[in-house]
């Protein structure tokens, strides 16, 4: 394409600012998280201290902070906003934008062979409706009433009536505007990469030869698709109410003696709006990492992906089941048992095809010739915090169980272990592993290890005794547990988990440090450091605009030909045709393709021949 060949001409700001290049934009997407992700991070040590240390005074604290934490302890109120911006960033901004956006942007064209996105204008506005989105959330604590003060999940009244709290204010309007800019981001990236993704697979690149970080990224676009608009829907007709006297979710209130006009609306009608996005994006959060962590077991295992159709097949049954288990965050709400039930069995039935992939990633592992690269290292928590994870999702998915558990501390430790820690580490995994043709240079492996090792002790220090807490009946998003003597003896607990939070928190910047030293002096990459198999490692180190300088490559076989029998190396690129592999074919590398069979069957019997 002529246009690629002279991209070098282009200013700095049309090339690195306002760049139509996916992977330029994957860097901002991943930069521009990284960034929120540890803003969020001090957020959580700020209302840990809090809960570990209830009754003590941090001076430092009022230095910065100011009226919000006034004497040295936090005010309850900015404790609730801390809790809400943590989550909102966590979720949205780095968990759906920082992994899809990142990989889908790098990894789509990359990996099916095409020259840039389907729209590359649209692209470039995605990333800059997400970076705006940052800007309008951050800006909520620079108002007098503070940020948003309603959950992550903003439930009304505080979110849906302006005069409930101080967080209900401004800060929350800012809130709903940051959100709908995120979701107009998400919906263009969506659609570009499903446009991609169908239409511009280079040749030879069918269905079952794409690699499956791009069926994970593929779906999670699919899911993005059909489920942030009914948010957007639920954000109207909450700015109705906040606005123009509407009464959605409004009803029978009374606030500081004053009875409030709003009638015949419910709270129960905001949480099936949000719920169903809120459980889906679980998975647009989870299916990114399943990719990630397939790709990066099977290099690194040197073993083809174990059961590639039913890796497919269950990423499939994720995606639509995702739809129909909202109803099990609202067990407590009301719900006709019947419902509640029908929810309760789509929920446990869920836990099949994520069980499949646990068993695949476990049989790929399995006598493989493993490489623990700091990325290995990652998909591997990644696979554990799966099923710690996941198993205690069948306690909270089981009705009369969350009965007793829901909005307590297990919980907490069940979204985090599952969604949080486990998303986290494939991003990593993907960072370390992708990081050379992010950036053309290798990040320091033992930096990436000390990374691991502590991040991967220290999230289970934090989120394993949470699960004892969430049994005993000890409630989430509560400000002290000081006025309540049965929880008095968890207070040792929250110091030892605020501490392991701590030091979690200091050993991401050993990562902060080897991310940005790497990028400028890290080590040289050469062109397939991993030696993968797949097309993004056929292109050179230095970014073209365009990826190949010449034609595009040629697909022949599928992505997994690791240590393959009768082939002089372990892998097998993509682009290697069958006719130069002639020791190692087997029958079912022909499936489809009759004259290739013709031609394999022929080569054997002049083998025979000749060595009768």
């Amino acid at each position: 394409m002529e246009t690629h060949a002279h991209s070098g001409s282009q200013s700095f700001i049309a090339k690195y600012i306002f760049s139509q290049d996916h992977k330029v934009i994957a860097k901002q997407f991943l930069i521009t998280a990284i960034f929120m992700a540890f803003f969020a991070l001090l957020l959580s040590i700020l209302f840990r201290l809090q809960l570990g240390w209830p009754e003590k005074s941090f001076p430092i604290l009022e230095v910065f902070l100011g009226k919000w934490a006034e004497g040295g302890r936090i005010n309850p109120e900015f404790y609730l906003a801390l809790v809400t911006i943590h989550g909102t960033i966590m979720v949205f901004f780095v968990l759906t934008a920082g992994l899809s956006g990142t990989f889908s942007n790098l990894l789509i064209p990359l990996q099916i062979g095409a020259r840039d996105m389907a729209s590359p204008f649209l692209n470039m506005l995605s990333y800059w409706f997400f970076f705006c989105s940052c800007v309008v959330l951050m800006a909520s604590f620079f108002v007098e009433s503070g940020p948003a003060s309603a959950g992550w999940t903003v439930y009304p009244p505080l979110s849906a009536e302006p005069k409930a709290i101080s967080g209900s204010g401004m800060g929350m309007t800012l809130w709903l505007i940051s959100v709908i800019l995120f979701v107009i981001s998400s919906l263009m990236g969506s659609l570009n990469y499903i446009s991609t993704v169908l239409n511009l697979r280079t040749k030879g690149m069918d269905l079952w030869r794409m690699p499956l970080t791009i069926w994970g990224l593929f779906l999670t676009a699919v899911v993005g698709l059909l489920s942030f608009p009914v948010l957007v829907a639920g954000l109207v007709l909450l700015i109705f109410d906040r606005s123009f006297g509407t009464s959605f979710y409004l009803a029978d209130m009374v606030i500081q003696g004053q009875i409030l006009p709003n009638e015949g609306g419910s709270v129960i009608l905001w949480e099936h709006l949000f719920w169903f996005l809120g459980h889906p994006e679980v998975y647009i959060a989870i299916l990114p990492a399943f990719g990630i962590v397939s790709e990066v077991i099977s290099t690194n295992a040197r073993k083809p992906i174990f059961g590639y159709h039913a890796m497919v097949y269950s990423l499939i049954g994720i995606l639509t089941l995702s739809f129909l288990v909202w109803g099990h965050h609202m067990f407590v709400s009301g719900m006709n048992p019947f419902l509640g039930s029908v929810f309760m069995m789509t929920t446990l039935i869920i836990a099949v095809p994520s069980a499949i992939k646990v068993f695949n990633y476990t049989a790929t592992l399995w006598r493989g010739n493993l490489r623990f690269t700091p990325a290995m290292l990652f998909a591997i928590g990644f696979v554990s915090f799966l099923i710690s994870g996941g198993l205690t999702g069948l306690y909270v998915g089981n009705a009369p169980i969350d009965i007793h558990l829901h909005d307590t501390y297990f919980v907490v430790a069940h979204f985090h272990l599952v969604m949080g820690c486990a998303a986290i580490f494939g991003m990593l995994a993907g960072t370390y592993h992708w990081f050379p043709k992010l950036f053309g240079r290798m990040m320091d492996e033992k930096l990436g290890y000390l990374h691991f090792w502590v991040t991967f002790v220290c999230a289970y220090f934090v989120f394993f005794p949470m699960h004892f807490m969430g049994i005993d009946g000890v409630p989430r998003r509560y400000y002290a547990f000081t006025e309540f003597e049965f929880m008095d003896h968890w207070l040792p607990v929250n110091v030892f988990i605020t501490w392991s939070a701590i030091v979690a928190g200091v050993t991401q910047l050993a990562f902060l440090w080897n991310f940005i030293h790497s990028m400028y002096y890290g080590k040289k990459s050469v062109q397939n450091p991993w030696h993968s198999n797949t097309l993004e490692w056929t292109t050179p180190v230095e970014h073209l605009h365009g990826n190949w300088p010449g034609e595009l490559p040629t697909v022949h076989r599928w992505p997994y030909d690791y240590s393959k029998p009768g082939h002089d190396e372990d892998f097998i690129l993509q682009t290697t045709p069958f006719s130069a592999t002639m020791t190692s074919n087997i029958p079912r590398d022909f499936e489809g393709n009759p004259e290739g069979a013709r031609i394999q069957e022929e080569w054997m019997r002049e083998q025979e021949t000749s060595i009768e």
